[in-house]
């Protein structure tokens, strides 16, 4: 296990297993999950392929920054500033962590691009979720099957929660980074045992020639 503490990089992540609705149409109310930590099965949920390795959420990785009071999380659409849903300040973003995930609520504003996700949500155009972040600690690991396996434990900062259209490829480079990191300290340490090995095999096979020599004596 390889442990990492990460003071800064946003990271964006999408997530097509996880839940958004429109829960009341008469209050314009959205809920959803951001982020998922368990699948379908209630199996832990692991992301695509992001780039030699796959990650999952620790299910209190969202708590510190959850309750801290510099939360400052917006709600929107494409991860685009522009198109503001609500925010966490103005409490008109409700965040919360249950089993599932990290769940939000908001009521859509009555505005031109507010009005057009209404009808987007409605006609189940708009499936998708996406968040963006930033990790504070994660940790790396092999699977029995050999692949390697990011858990974010931490999450330092909580930046927005958005619908998406049609999301990109998620923005794994901190992430890449850190595991091209422990892929090298994971290689060393392969390297490392292999030497001793290697040394202890040749000790082993010198004690045994000197002791036919002695015998021989």
């Amino acid at each position: 296990m390889n442990q990492n503490k990460n003071s800064e990089g946003i990271e964006r992540r999408n997530f097509t297993t996880s839940e958004i609705r429109v829960d009341n149409k008469e209050n314009r109310e959205v809920i959803g999950y951001a982020s998922v930590f368990t699948d379908a099965e209630g199996n832990p949920a692991l992301s695509e392929n992001l780039g030699g390795f796959r990650e999952m959420i620790a299910p209190d990785a969202f708590n510190e920054c959850l309750s801290s009071e510099d939360l400052d999380c917006r709600m929107l659409i494409n991860h685009d500033a522009n198109l503001l849903l609500a925010r966490s300040t103005s409490k008109t973003l409700s965040l919360s962590v249950d089993s599932r995930g990290l769940k939000y609520s908001f009521s859509i504003p009555e505005t031109s691009y507010g009005n057009d996700l209404m009808v987007s949500l409605d006609r189940g155009d708009i499936t998708q979720n996406s968040f963006g972040f930033i990790v504070e600690e994660d940790d790396w690991t092999q699977d029995e099957n050999g692949n390697t396996i990011r858990t974010i434990n931490k999450v330092s900062r909580l930046l927005d929660c958005s619908v998406v259209t049609y999301p990109a490829y998620p923005d794994a480079t901190i992430a890449r980074r850190n595991y091209d990191s422990y892929k090298n300290k994971l290689e060393e340490s392969i390297n490392e045992k292999t030497d001793k090995e290697l040394i202890q095999r040749n000790l082993i096979e010198l004690e045994t020639k000197l002791i036919k020599i002695k015998k021989l004596k």
